[in-house]
């Protein structure tokens, strides 16, 4: 039987990496001197795996086939966007089919990969938690922005069947669990169903897999012109709001908000805290520490939640 060490919640964004502070008043000094202090935590810990909850940002999964739910069990590669390390990822690979037989059995047909390709939306917080090290991991990818997206009542779900899965796994290892998205941010829109797409944009999210490597240099051009801007639209309030609520350990308010209320509310890139959703229901304990701080120079808040103290 492993052991669940707790969760571990976090943003990211490109622009941690591209619009590095110089310091810790800068914009998004606090988050990372926060995120440090949280990674010597966790390194105390010595965690034998992580499960890393993260979407993906259409550098390996578009809508010609798109999944709700997606996890790697052989070879995980990162694509290397942003700053996000590239290539080979340790997959705690007995773990990951462990983790797949159980939810199957328990009635969720996620897809599986035997490589699977992750960007920063997973790579980043990874590293970040794990300081670089190579904890071995499983990589989970949740579709997060177009149908077939999982409503949130089902990630809640999936969450506590991942943790069931967890505990009952036959190696006797100690796991932490990493959720990888959010808090607020508003992006342009990825519904191929939403007449305000520009048609090669649209031909992109759907075709993309074609020349992942073409697509996302275009992308990147488009995405760096995003930051940077002091006055860009952070929900402050809700992010706090959010925090405070799973504080709790009742992820149903937030669930209760609905599709359309989470995205007005938290934008469109807001649909990323499902990563957060599952890693509480599988841990199944409040968050007891967290740190934030609104960075619009990165266009999201950027929040860390953790289910033990951090000193």
């Amino acid at each position: 039987m492993s052991e669940i060490l707790g969760l571990v919640a976090m943003s990211h964004s490109p622009f941690a990496t591209l619009l590095p502070p110089d310091g810790p008043e800068q914009p998004g000094g606090r988050f990372l001197a926060e995120a440090a202090r949280l990674s010597r935590t966790v390194a105390r810990f010595a965690p034998d795996a992580v499960v890393v909850i993260g979407p993906d940002h259409f550098h390996a999964n578009f809508y010609d086939a798109m999944p709700p739910f997606l996890i790697g069990v052989e070879h995980a590669v990162g694509f290397g966007d942003f700053g996000s390390r590239p290539g080979p990822l340790p997959v705690a690979g007995e773990l990951a089919w462990s983790a797949y037989d159980g939810l199957t059995r328990a009635g969720f047909d996620l897809s599986l990969s035997y490589s699977l390709t992750v960007d920063h939306g997973l790579v980043q917080s990874y590293e970040m938690v794990c300081g670089g090290t190579d904890i071995p991991m499983v990589p989970l990818v949740v579709n997060t922005a177009a149908p077939p997206l999982p409503t949130m009542e089902r990630c809640i779900d999936f969450g506590r069947a991942l943790g069931d899965t967890l505990r009952g796994d036959g190696a006797a290892g100690r796991v932490l669990v990493i959720a990888s998205g959010g808090l607020s941010h508003w992006l342009p829109t990825n519904d191929p169903r939403d007449p305000a797409m520009a048609e090669d944009r649209r031909h992109s999210v759907i075709h993309g897999r074609e020349d992942a490597q073409a697509f996302a240099a275009a992308r990147e051009p488009r995405v760096r012109a995003m930051g940077g801007d002091p006055h860009a639209h952070v929900n402050s309030v809700w992010d706090r709001w959010f925090l405070k609520q799973l504080g709790t350990g009742e992820a149903e308010p937030v669930a209760a908000l609905g599709d359309a209320g989470l995205e007005e509310q938290a934008g469109s890139g807001g649909h990323e805290i499902r990563t957060w959703l599952i890693g509480q229901a599988a841990v199944r304990a409040p968050l007891v520490w967290s740190a934030y701080e609104p960075v619009p120079e990165w266009i999201t808040g950027m929040g860390i939640g953790a289910t033990f103290e951090v000193e």
